[in-house]
């Protein structure tokens, strides 16, 4: 990964982080409130080395102490300086727990010892600090005096004496605070990247490019609304579905800008992509830019486009196949565009021989000669073989990838599966994509006011008419010089002379 890929990735994950980030800080709140206040007294002493005074024999004691200095630190914690201080206060503990709270340290090249107590209460923090720097200047006179009883060549004094402090050092709430942010952040970044390695779902462009480098086509947002209503033409023109599909139709007619792909075949990877509603919307596109357009539906095995138009599917693909009739006269028309259905028909029981048949090439090549496009709504490619076959007689063949649907492995073998074939790869289209985030594919161009406005216009249009109307065919003339609006050329795909075609 990439700092863009790791970027992607904590954007795409940015609630579970942050909700593990703020459990952190939650956790390191309630420990700072349940646990009971530590206070801390310290004192100092300072170890002198008894001499004439002479410079060399200062010198000389200067270094003895700094060597003496450690051991007397490690001393601090035995029971010999210990004891004495638990007798002489009366605590009722041992000197192996009142260890535990008891801390001696000593700065390198000094003779200052200081003697830290860490205790409930401030005024026994202090009481315990101030009886053990007693017990140890007591205890260093003791081991440090000559045999023949004479003074101490070492002396300790307190030169700190210890005072109750006033406020607790335990716990350090804003520390604690800081360490469990920083703990949640830490493990829920790392969950992330171990959730992102193990998943392995297309979730945007940015899984796409790991596998194909592929041109896409388009991108279409999830919309709840196009679950009850997934036609292109219940949306509003000004819609983000509806512009999401005008750019499709745009950049369809770029990627097949030699004009030789007019037979274009619209499959997936696996069923429940939106294969099919891209596919109708598509043809619904293209014939609303003024294209005589024919939808196939060649899914025979599971065909939709039928329910989703309200057409009969009684004959259709299947009875021109089988009765090697012309196709044309099952062809029903929909809508008010040039836009006609060619249905499944009975479902036949060995589609793929339908489909690769010679009669499905004449049936293809047949409605080339009348229409400008002809969109195919095929089976998905992993599951059976049909869209394999049958991207042998078309010119096109488009990949609807369904967002969070497909696995990167799968869309990969869909993609080997065409090449295989040798299938003309025109792109692919990413559907179901999120409408915010790093993933997401569509920009809003008309604010609330334009659309308010259109709106208004075309109300008062129609009431000054006396009729009902559409707001994409009677815009006012001041909206179409504003906002851009999309040519609609007659004819997008070019012809091809009966000679190229049988070249082809």
């Amino acid at each position: 990964m990439d700092i863009g890929e790791y970027g992607r990735l904590l954007r795409r994950q940015w609630i579970s982080i942050l909700s593990l980030a703020l459990a952190g800080l939650l956790i390191a709140g309630i420990v700072s409130v349940l646990s009971p206040p530590k206070y801390s007294a310290d004192t100092e002493l300072f170890v002198a080395i008894q001499g004439s005074g002479s410079v060399q024999e200062l010198q000389q004691g200067n270094t003895f102490g700094q060597a003496r200095v450690q051991s007397y630190v490690k001393t601090v914690t035995s029971p010999l300086v210990l004891q004495p201080a638990i007798d002489a206060l009366g605590l009722g503990m041992s000197s192996a727990e009142l260890a535990t709270r008891v801390h001696a340290t000593a700065d390198l090249n000094t003779v200052l010892i200081n003697v830290s107590v860490v205790d409930d209460s401030p005024v026994r923090a202090a009481a315990i600090a101030e009886a053990v720097a007693n017990s140890l200047v007591k205890a260093v006179d003791a081991l440090e005096k000559p045999t023949n009883n004479g003074n101490s060549p070492v002396s300790l004094s307190i030169i700190k004496p210890a005072t109750a402090p006033t406020v607790p050092t335990a716990p350090n709430t804003r520390l604690n605070l800081l360490l469990g942010l920083l703990a949640g952040l830490a493990l829920g970044v790392g969950i992330a990247i171990a959730r992102s390695s193990m998943d392995n779902r297309v979730r945007g462009e940015s899984d796409v490019r790991l596998v194909s480098h592929a041109p896409i086509l388009g991108g279409i947002s999830f919309d709840a609304a196009a679950v009850q209503q997934p036609l292109v033409t219940h949306a509003s023109a000004q819609s983000a579905r509806a512009e999401s599909f005008r750019q499709l139709r745009t950049n369809l007619q770029f990627a097949n800008i030699s004009g030789k792909a007019r037979t274009i075949l619209i499959t997936s990877s696996l069923p429940g992509e939106g294969k099919s509603t891209t596919a109708i919307n598509l043809a619904i596109s293209l014939a609303k830019a003024g294209q005589a357009v024919c939808l196939v539906d060649a899914d025979l095995r599971r065909p939709t486009v039928n329910e989703y138009l309200g057409l009969d599917r009684n004959v259709g693909l299947t009875t021109a196949l089988i009765s090697g009739g012309d196709a044309s006269e099952f062809l029903q028309r929909w809508g008010e565009d040039n836009l006609f259905v060619l249905v499944s028909g009975q479902i036949p029981p060995n589609p793929s021989e339908l489909l690769g048949s010679a009669t499905m090439e004449e049936l293809l090549a047949s409605l080339e000669e009348q229409f400008d496009t002809v969109i195919i709504d095929a089976p998905p490619l992993l599951p059976v073989t049909d869209a394999a076959v049958l991207s042998q007689h078309v010119g096109g063949v488009v990949v609807v990838v369904g967002v969070e649907k497909v696995k990167r492995q799968d869309l990969e073998k869909s993609i080997s599966a065409l090449t295989l074939v040798d299938a003309e790869l025109l792109g692919l289209v990413l559907n179901r994509l999120p409408v915010k985030g790093p993933d997401s594919y569509s920009y809003t161009y008309y604010r609330h006011d334009d659309a308010a406005a259109v709106g208004g216009a075309v109300k008062r249009r129609s009431r000054s008419k006396g009729k009902s109307t559409n707001e994409e065919s009677h815009l006012p003339d001041i909206v179409h010089s504003s906002m851009y609006v999309e040519p609609r050329p007659a004819r997008a795909f070019p012809v091809e002379s009966e000679g190229s075609r049988r070249r082809r």
